[in-house]
């Protein structure tokens, strides 16, 4: 194509053209002598570019929409589990109401039951939790489920251990959307 092109502008853009269209066939030759080959081939270019940047458009979109579902999940895991590392028995009701917010399910109804014994537990040892998220990950994850692994640091003193005692926590954390919000509904120490 290229010789013939080359060939073309020594001899004559139009003649070169012309043996270019003519292997296209005598149909489109005889359009291109009246001049409706280049609108024809302008607008069917026009379809193609519009179709192309609808795709695009479309792509982009999408991947817009799956980065900020990928974030949403990761916040409502990383609260969850610093909501879940971080309890003060000064304030343990409010702490464990927060726990709850963001919980569901078999979760949820568990913490619930245990609510009133971990009370009296962290007020007789004077517990005091401070938790800290450092990397959480999602590991699968679909429109209505995930699962997400988080690793926490959390400071603890209580009666037996004033000065404090560092730990540290893999939790794996299932989460389902429910009315347009990322609940726990498991959680799980992983190591």
């Amino acid at each position: 194509m290229a010789a013939r092109w080359t060939h073309g502008m020594n001899g004559g853009i139009l003649a070169g053209l012309t043996r270019s269209l003519r292997l296209v066939g005598t149909r489109t030759v005889a359009a291109a002598r009246r001049g409706r080959a280049l609108p024809a081939t302008l607008v069917a270019l026009t379809l193609v570019t519009t179709a192309l940047s609808g795709w695009l458009c479309l792509q982009v979109y999408e991947q817009r929409t799956e980065e900020h579902r990928r974030q949403d999940i990761l916040a409502a895991a990383r609260q969850s589990a610093l909501n879940f590392t971080s309890l003060d028995y000064r304030h343990y009701k409010q702490d464990s109401a927060n726990v709850l917010k963001g919980a569901t399910g078999d979760f949820k109804d568990q913490f619930s039951a245990q609510t009133a014994e971990l009370t009296k537990l962290v007020a007789a040892n004077k517990s005091v939790s401070q938790g800290q998220v450092l990397e959480a990950g999602i590991t699968r994850s679909d429109e209505r489920t995930a699962r997400v692994l988080v690793v926490a640091d959390s400071k603890v003193t209580n009666s037996a251990a004033p000065g404090g005692q560092a730990r540290t926590y893999r939790l794996q954390l299932d989460l389902v959307l429910e009315h347009g919000r990322w609940l726990t509904s498991d959680v799980e120490f992983v190591g």
